[in-house]
């Protein structure tokens, strides 16, 4: 009985560190495109680089580029108010416009209160002086959306979508007097959150500077860590990216103290992608400590992940290397191009875990060599050639992208050579390896391909020929309908979500879900579970499930 209390309390926890992470998706997902825009726009403005390329200092090219890097300084100027709407809409199940103008009326409360209080107490630093910004810095004092107000950084948005989630979720269900029947429900929420942030504003203007100087103490903990902790951090990243909990590490990280608190051009920048950001506008070589978290995990998606696929596809019999070479090639290369890893690792986490756990310790050693080689590259999201090109290449030699290829052929190397000892010393059964020819992964036979969520135009004709059902041919109403028989009916679901690629589906009997059914018939590339939540593997399509799922099942909007 205590055993099973134990692990309940243990998948609430995993559970809500889950839900807390997934709830960044939604803000942070503007900032790939916004980042594309301000590094390109950086790049043809920085002054340092129009004085080495005179052609660049074309009036016309300038205005353009400028304009791009105003755009993608738009979203990084004001990532708190985009967290405070974000994460109250990821975090809400319902009624999600109600949530978003409640996280942004939250947020405005939450800082003109403050403006008040230090206002009143006389602490308001004095805007107008010359040396405005150093006082305001020093006395953790901030301008966010014209308000003078205590610097929150980031958390404060946070807090705020949390504070209204959990308004928002009782509020929508209290019954008012029916003579006030039109403030009832999702119109509640957004008047019970004014005096609900007015309160934490209070409570933050006695007890952050406090919470302040923790933050401070533990990012100046997590940057002494040095090289230590940028080994530990790749390899407990990588072990709880299978479990979706990596979205809680990660953008903290990058987007609040917790990633560090750097000093650029007289400035202070906190978080890893704001410091880089700001850091691509100055002529100043990049601190290394900025990027220590983002480039070896260029380098491992890069040329570390098709090492190891290579070395799959060389240790399979020579009988399956056909098949699985060219679906091998298929993942290496959308690693390489786009940094989505997921096709590989899944592989290998599914029928090898330990491999999985190979994969990590190699990943964070080539995050700390990338440190110690003082690589300077970083990006929002995405760690691919592509964006290689846009945070790397195109910033000049300060990012020392050369430095990527050079470490990149060792990690080839490196890669290839473990994977292949591992696979052969311990005779894992890797792609192409299987004793029974039935039931080879990723291969030629009928079985591989629906154990891996693989078909081929051969596989789909002869699916058509048996009248079996065939995922790729079914609508999306019809995959969803099928999705829902497969997790056990509409009963026995009880939350229906996706993040950028999984399609998560939290069921009350795990036992009744037809896994093998959902990547077989279904289509998903991988399945994978996590305490009573189901996460299906649909790449892009996911987030198109989940909606058609939640309007056959009424959990909509």
């Amino acid at each position: 009985m205590e055993n099973t209390a134990k692990k309940s309390r243990k998948n609430q926890f995993i559970r809500a560190f889950e839900t807390f992470g997934r709830s960044f998706l939604l803000p942070v997902s503007v900032l790939p495109a916004a980042g594309i825009l301000k590094g390109i726009g950086s790049a043809f403005t920085n002054s340092s680089t129009v004085e080495m390329h005179p052609w660049m200092a074309n009036e016309t090219l300038q205005f353009v580029m400028g304009f791009l890097d105003m755009l993608g300084s738009v979203a990084f100027s004001n990532l708190p108010v985009i967290f405070a709407v974000g994460v109250a809409v990821g975090l809400a199940k319902q009624e999600k416009g109600s949530a978003a103008l409640s996280g942004l009326l939250g947020f405005l409360v939450l800082h003109k209160t403050l403006n008040f209080l230090l206002a009143a107490s006389g602490q308001l630093v004095d805007a107008s002086a010359e040396n405005a910004s150093e006082l305001m810095a020093a006395n953790m004092q901030t301008t966010i959306l014209g308000i003078q107000t205590m610097d929150l950084n980031v958390f404060g948005g946070i807090i705020t979508g949390i504070i209204v989630y959990l308004v928002h979720k009782k509020a929508i269900r209290v019954q008012v007097p029916q003579i006030f029947g039109f403030f009832s429900g999702p119109r509640l929420v957004p008047i019970l959150i004014m005096p609900a942030m007015a309160m934490v504003a209070v409570g933050f203007f006695f007890v952050w500077p406090l919470v302040q100087a923790g933050i401070n103490l533990l990012s100046v903990a997590i940057l002494k860590s040095g090289y230590f902790g940028t080994f530990a951090y790749g390899v407990i990243e990588r072990l709880l990216l299978p479990f979706g909990l990596h979205h809680g590490l990660n953008w903290p990280v990058r987007t609040t103290p917790l990633g560090g608190t750097f000093l650029i051009g007289g400035q202070e920048f906190s978080g890893t992608i704001n410091a880089y950001m700001a850091a691509l506008a100055g002529k100043s070589p990049i601190d290394p400590m900025i990027t220590r978290f983002s480039s070896g995990k260029f380098i491992f998606n890069m040329f570390g992940l098709p090492g190891a696929a290579l070395a799959m596809y060389v240790t399979a019999k020579p009988e399956n290397k056909k098949t699985v070479g060219s679906l091998l090639l298929a993942a290496g290369l959308t690693s390489f191009l786009t940094g989505i890893t997921e096709p590989l690792e899944f592989t290998f986490l599914f029928i090898a875990p330990a491999l999985y756990g190979v994969h990590a310790v190699l990943a964070g050693t080539t995050m700390l060599v990338a440190n110690l080689a003082g690589a300077a590259f970083l990006t929002p999201t995405g760690h691919g050639l592509i964006n290689f090109i846009i945070y790397g290449v195109l910033q000049g030699t300060r990012t020392k992208w050369f430095l990527l290829p050079i470490i990149g052929v060792f990690c080839f190397a490196i890669y290839f050579v473990v994977f292949t000892y591992v696979i052969k010393k311990f005779d894992f059964k890797t792609p192409g390896r299987e004793d029974d020819p039935a039931t080879i992964a990723l291969h030629g036979k009928d079985e591989t391909r629906k154990k891996m969520g693989v078909k081929t135009l051969k596989d789909i004709e002869k699916e058509r020929q048996s009248g079996a059902v065939d995922g790729a041919k079914l609508s999306l109403h019809d995959q969803a309908v099928a999705l829902i028989d497969a997790h056990g009916g509409s009963e026995n679901i009880d939350n229906v979500d996706a993040c950028i690629t999984r399609l998560r589906i939290n069921v009350k009997d795990d036992s009744v879900v037809d896994s093998d059914r959902i990547k077989s018939d279904l289509n998903a590339m991988g399945f994978n579970k996590s305490g009573m939540q189901m996460q299906s593997i649909y790449g892009g399509r996911a987030n198109q499930l989940k909606v058609e799922i939640q309007d056959i099942l009424g959990l909509a909007e």
